[in-house]
């Protein structure tokens, strides 16, 4: 029972009864439920939710999708916009721009009437090989007008809020040759060498100019993970030094199909895996000691605050299942 205060500052009868009271009251009037997370809201924070692996065009889809909305909406929650971490869409894709299923897989599934902001998107391994040119055909929807989704190139920057920013966010196409290729006697579409060496060169660049207090890098395929895909040896190879060397705080993935968090130690960066957000789910591979993973669907939510980054990890029921903050000197704590 609450503590409560009285004129003597003692507990009295009535007054623990006018409490009971008042609890059963806030129950009966179904009031919006609150995290469980030590942390809590916060209105002057910013808010995103986040998805990988999510265009399969199925119920697990859909369901998801619904979890979000009714995530927002029980917590009164103003989101700033949706991650959307690759493998937006799989299988065919008939009529490229004018195909249907950006209204069905995209603008209806995630309505604008939850989630109002920008929907800023990278492109993963099915994004480039279920359709000729996908990649293309996602790139130019973007530019269509009228529509959420934001993908102004295949690799981007920007920062939230827009006035005195506090976060910067690199979003990166992982998509390497190596990664996403294939091999010699079957090649897949992917990056070319060239634009492999260009956004290295940007990558590199854009860390070693001046950053918001936060840095958050975003990529389709994990440097680390403990699912069924495993490390990335490549992008581990080409960025894991880089991002430990100038303090990036998250990297944020999927292809992985589940929810992860690893903590790799002598390494300053969190890893995060959201790819749950409607493909088939997969069991974890790995017994690698990390603070949570489970094959599971559903979405993350980042929360930012002046002075530390709040990550959840939400499933298709809407129950949070692990969260953790981060602090700008990179200290890593667990919630419950």
């Amino acid at each position: 029972m609450p503590r409560t205060s009285t004129a003597n500052g003692r507990i009295t009868r009535r007054s623990a009864l006018k409490t009971l009271f008042c609890s059963s009251v806030a129950l009966a009037m179904n009031l919006k439920p609150q995290l469980v997370s030590a942390a809590g809201f916060d209105s002057s924070d910013q808010h995103l939710l986040m998805i990988g692996d999510f265009g399969s065009n199925s119920k697990e889809q859909a369901s998801v999708a619904r979890a979000m909305q009714k995530y927002v909406s029980d917590h009164s929650l103003k989101t700033e916009g949706l991650l959307l971490l690759g493998d937006n869409f799989y299988s065919k894709m008939e009529g490229g721009l004018e195909s249907k299923r950006w209204q069905t897989g995209f603008e209806e599934m995630y309505p604008a009437s939850s989630f109002p902001g920008p929907c800023w998107a990278i492109l993963g391994n099915h994004d480039y090989h279920d359709n000729a040119g996908g990649e293309k055909t996602q790139l130019g929807y973007a530019q269509k007008g009228g529509t959420r989704w934001t993908m102004p190139a295949k690799w981007y920057r920007f920062e939230l809020p827009r006035e005195k920013p506090l976060v910067t966010f690199l979003c990166l196409d992982t998509d390497l040759p190596s990664v996403s290729g294939g091999s010699a006697k079957k090649m897949t579409a992917s990056l070319t060498a060239t634009e492999e060496k260009a956004q290295q060169t940007w990558l590199e660049a854009e860390l070693a100019n001046p950053r918001a207090k936060f840095t958050i890098a975003v990529g389709h395929h994990p440097l680390y993970s403990n699912g069924s895909h495993g490390d990335t040896k490549s992008l581990i190879s080409a960025w894991d030094g880089l991002f430990n060397k100038h303090g990036v705080h998250l990297y944020l993935c999927g292809h992985d199909h589940d929810l992860q968090h690893l903590e790799i130690e002598g390494r300053k960066t969190s890893f995060v895996v959201s790819g749950g957000g409607g493909a088939r789910v997969r069991e974890l591979k790995s017994d690698r000691k990390t603070p949570y993973g489970k094959n599971v669907y559903g979405f993350s939510h980042l929360q930012i605050g002046r002075e530390r980054l709040i990550l959840r990890h939400i499933d298709a029921n809407g129950m949070q299942v692990h969260a953790f903050t981060k602090l700008a000197d990179h200290t890593m704590k667990l919630e419950a």
